[in-house]
């Protein structure tokens, strides 16, 4: 997506001189210590294209991610959704929000609930938003979990009693149920072994290109990180040090701390990542 066509369209999220700033248990109840987990950041995702934001943990990543989807108020700064300053939300403001953006965690064991059927998980969106007839959810539910490859006996299962690439594949589905403009997969692979992470890799980069979604896609490996973004903004300290295309920012990486990432971080996925995938979807689809 062009500079220029960005210019006329307007983002799904801005993120506009965001800060974010926590208070910690050391020093004393008049004067508590700091940390900025967020200094003045500034982003844009706009429909259809894929941000990958990759850093150390601690680097103020997820803390982003958490701004974007409106779980965390930004210290200062301001947030707009689709052109609408959202940074001081209403309830209304932030249902709405909640139906348009949809977050993949790192574990989906802790965030499915252990109790619930994968039926009823996929369910339970369309319900707290009064999305659609309960025949019509039921039709979602079916044709949800056939778009992250499994069968339609999976939903009488508890998530206890799938595999973990199964778990995330219906962590993405449920993402999915309420038809998002935009996903925020907060490292979604990394709880994952090295052939199921290709596996879901491909499924998200799939999903995406059929569906037409945003993305913003967040890891510590940067070699993951370029091989499903467009754009990559690279934080550390709760700043961005680098921004540019994958292209630029792996050819001609400017930051010294992008260097080093770059230097020090063997790839977690086969090299033949796209291959490899399609090989062991072949032998094991639900793995």
């Amino acid at each position: 997506m062009s500079q220029e066509t960005n210019q006329e369209i307007t983002p799904i999220i801005f993120l506009d001189d965001v800060s974010v700033t926590f208070k910690t248990r050391t020093g004393s109840i008049l004067h508590p210590n700091r940390v900025k987990a967020v200094q003045n950041l500034s982003l844009k995702l706009f429909p259809g294209e894929t941000i990958g934001i990759v850093g150390e943990s601690g680097c103020g990543k997820s803390t982003t991610a958490n701004v974007m989807c409106g779980l965390q108020q930004p210290t200062s700064g301001h947030v707009y959704f689709k052109g609408e300053d959202v940074t001081k939300r209403s309830a209304a403001q932030r249902k709405l929000i909640g139906r348009v953006i949809s977050v993949v965690f790192q574990d989906p064991a802790t965030a499915l609930n252990a109790r619930m059927s994968i039926h009823d998980q996929l369910m339970d969106p369309m319900v707290v938003h009064n999305v659609g007839t309960p025949e019509e959810r039921e039709k979602r539910v079916v044709e949800l979990i056939g778009m992250v490859g499994l069968p339609g006996s999976v939903l009488d299962a508890l998530p206890g009693q799938l595999s973990g690439g199964q778990r995330q594949r219906v962590a993405i589905a449920r993402a999915l149920s309420l038809k998002p403009d935009a996903i925020i997969a907060d490292e979604p692979t990394s709880a994952l072994d090295v052939s199921v992470r290709a596996q879901i890799l491909n499924l998200l980069m799939d999903l995406k290109k059929e569906l037409g979604l945003a993305m913003v896609f967040i890891s510590h490996d940067i070699q993951t990180v370029r091989y499903i973004s467009d754009r990559i903004m690279v934080m550390n300290h709760g700043q961005a040090v680098e921004r540019g295309t994958a292209k630029e920012v792996f050819e001609n990486p400017k930051d010294d701390y992008t260097k080093l990432l770059l230097g020090a971080a063997p790839s977690l996925l086969h090299p033949d990542l796209a291959q490899f995938a399609q090989d062991l979807d072949k032998k094991d689809l639900g793995r």
